[in-house]
């Protein structure tokens, strides 16, 4: 009888372990960006392209491309860990490409600048061509962003220039604003990554606030907004002064301080974090 229990339990457990998502890569050919771009998906276990689903952008940070948050970040580790006990409801998560690791001689960043239309891209071609493909998001109550660093900054930006678009941001160690040159890498010679400075620059989230009008700042307020970032990160005060005028201007957000610096062990956890967050505020 314990053989017999004992093996019923093994049984279980590999059903459970057996009970997984999986990544996908695909490729879309972009006339804006003149370019086939690559992505990831994360599809949820017993994944049917016959339902929908809700959607999650996931934006990684500079230097790093659409496999960034599988490789590094474990992505459907943590998905399938939280999907498993009901934290967070079976989800599609998108893992676009916006950068090379040669940022010099590439184009990296989820704005539009000189050669790279990033923006138009994401959302006349991109967005519209996912989301029919895998049947899942199609409103701004199923549909959510995050991401980490270069793509912090990007959630909250595409937020705020698009806040019908989407039900939530979380933006994890975000870059907002390159006025003071926050990130740089100490070179002089123009390349392609100044076009990412100046792009930063110009879309600064921290300005966007300072500029808002009445009607803007409630368009905002739809958005539910989550800041996260290690008390010892390098571009920490970013986040301080996001924060700071998002109170100023009467705009709910969520701050998360954490121990922690910019990498990935503190982007990993954040996950258990955002994704959550992200499933609470999914709507019909």
């Amino acid at each position: 009888m314990k053989r017999i229990i004992t093996i019923v339990a093994l049984m279980a457990l590999t059903l459970v372990a057996a009970a997984q998502g999986r990544i996908v890569t695909e490729s879309i050919h972009s006339s804006k960006l003149d370019a086939d771009q690559k992505y990831n998906v994360y599809l949820p276990e017993g994944y049917d392209n016959a339902s929908h689903y809700p959607m999650i952008y996931l934006l990684h940070g500079l230097s790093d491309d659409y496999t960034a948050w599988d490789k590094l970040g474990r992505i459907s580790w943590v998905a399938d860990e939280l999907i498993r006990s009901g934290e967070v409801v079976p989800v599609v998560i998108v893992m676009p490409n916006a950068g090379n690791h040669d940022i010099h001689n590439y184009p990296n960043g989820y704005f539009n600048m000189p050669s790279w239309p990033y923006e138009d891209y994401f959302f006349l071609e991109f967005l519209p061509e996912v989301e029919k493909k895998f049947n899942c998001g199609g409103s701004k109550g199923q549909r959510a962003v995050m991401g980490l660093s270069m793509g912090g900054g990007g959630s909250v930006v595409y937020c705020q220039r698009h806040p019908d678009m989407f039900s939530s941001c979380y933006a994890m160690s975000p870059w907002l604003d390159n006025k003071n040159s926050e990130v740089n890498t100490g070179e002089k010679k123009t390349t392609k990554f100044t076009y990412t400075q100046k792009a930063v620059s110009k879309h600064s989230a921290i300005d966007f606030l300072k500029k808002a009008d009445k009607a803007t700042l409630e368009s905002l307020r739809t958005v539910k907004w989550f800041v996260d970032c290690g008390d010892d990160d390098f571009i920490f005060d970013l986040s301080t002064s996001f924060y700071a005028r998002m109170r100023e201007k009467d705009v709910k957000a969520e701050f998360r301080v954490r121990d922690g610096v910019h990498n990935w062990e503190y982007w990993h956890i954040s996950l258990r974090t955002a994704l959550p967050f992200a499933s609470r505020n999914f709507s019909l």
